[in-house]
């Protein structure tokens, strides 16, 4: 699941939440406080599985949230940037389709149906993806 959230300035929205589904909420502009602790801006404040009800605060500007959540994968997954897979290999190869994909010059045809599926029209364009991390991505629970 998905939602935006919108709170104005000095406001707690509580919500219900599906105690089998794990939550991140992702803080995009203000500030706010998830049941009592501040989520700095550049986090993803996560909420376990048997949480019943959350409790948001903005405590300052008009701020905006993304709550997404859903079941827990079950699995140890390594994750890095906007990749995920099951292996550090599996980032490394998601990495070089999405490098690969973006590099394709303006109206050159990319061989195959593209992996990722790029916007069209976007003025910015796609952002390339950072160098891996020198050392091997441990998988998270």
């Amino acid at each position: 699941m998905g939602a935006e959230i919108r709170l104005e300035p000095r406001s707690t929205l509580t919500l219900d939440l599906d105690a089998d589904f794990e939550h991140g909420i992702l803080l995009d502009s203000g500030e706010v406080r998830i049941d009592g602790q501040a989520l700095p801006s550049d986090h993803l404040g996560y909420v376990p599985t048997g949480t019943p009800q959350v409790s948001l605060t903005a405590t300052g500007s008009d701020t905006r949230l993304i709550l997404i959540g859903g079941q827990p994968l079950g699995e140890r997954i390594v994750m890095w940037w906007n990749f995920i897979g099951r292996t550090h290999e599996d980032v490394e190869t998601y990495r070089q389709r999405w490098q690969r994909e973006i590099d394709v010059a303006e109206g050159e045809a990319l061989p195959g149906r593209p992996w990722y599926g790029l916007p069209s029209g976007d003025p910015e364009g796609p952002l390339p993806a950072p160098p891996l991390p020198g050392v091997r991505i441990r998988p998270r629970s």
